[in-house]
């Protein structure tokens, strides 16, 4: 008898003479397993490799905000120095530094 069937015969129980807390509490839990195995198998994560698969996406996803921060990170950076540069350039240009190079 697999999972399904024994969902079918649990189902008729508790249509035919009434539920109780523990058949719908193992209604509910063999549904929702047979769901879950569903959809595992739909997404094709139902083989030996899916443990695998699924620590590789971890990585890759870790890798992949790693990679954002950083990159954020060197945008601010760049940024604050050209901000800085150019606060410079002005002071040069308020205070008459422009004539020291002639």
């Amino acid at each position: 008898m697999n999972k399904t069937d024994m969902l079918a015969d649990l189902l008729a129980q508790a249509t035919g003479e009434g539920c109780e807390l523990v058949t719908l509490r193992a209604i509910a839990e063999e549904a929702s397993e047979i769901g879950a195995q569903r959809m595992l198998a739909h997404i094709g994560l139902d083989d030996e490799t899916a443990e695998d698969d699924l620590s590789e996406l971890r990585e890759l996803l870790r890798a992949w905000r790693d990679a954002k921060a950083s990159a954020r990170a060197a945008v601010v950076e760049w940024i604050v120095r050209g901000l800085l540069a150019l606060l410079l350039l002005g002071l040069a240009v308020r205070f008459g530094a422009s004539g020291m190079t002639q």
